[in-house]
């Protein structure tokens, strides 16, 4: 499964929150996110690494620009999506949006290419 979700891309004033090496930013295409939530495994989800391995090779077969990137350093950052309530029924999910800059500010700011690589993301994925 995926959960079609937006992703938080680093905000320059705010890089004390992110892991920088772990973060997503804005032109680099969909966002994939093993997982989500907030102090540590609380209220969360964790993909297998090869639930992941298959997200990866088709999104390389169908020539979709990805990065990886996550909600946040834990205890800082963070947040969650629904990807948590399926992971509890034993599916295997990931996140996979657009990296979103100043995520639910009253002025968000995306990329024409990471929305359009999300539309190649979700097709690619129906498709197979």
């Amino acid at each position: 499964m995926i959960s079609a979700d937006v992703q938080s891309a680093v905000t320059p004033n705010y890089t004390d929150i992110f892991e920088l090496k772990n973060a997503s930013s804005l032109g680099n295409g969909v966002v994939m996110s093993k997982f989500t939530g907030h102090g540590g495994k609380y209220s969360a989800n964790d993909a297998s690494a090869e639930y992941v391995a298959e997200i990866r090779i088709l999104l390389d077969k169908a020539k979709v620009p990805w990065q990886t990137g996550e909600l946040g350093t834990v205890d800082k950052g963070g947040g969650g999506t629904v990807a948590k309530y399926f992971a509890r029924l034993g599916m295997e999910v990931v996140d996979l949006g657009a990296p979103v800059l100043s995520m639910h500010s009253p002025y968000e700011v995306t990329s024409k290419i990471d929305l359009y690589s999300s539309y190649l993301a979700y097709h690619a994925f129906l498709k197979s």
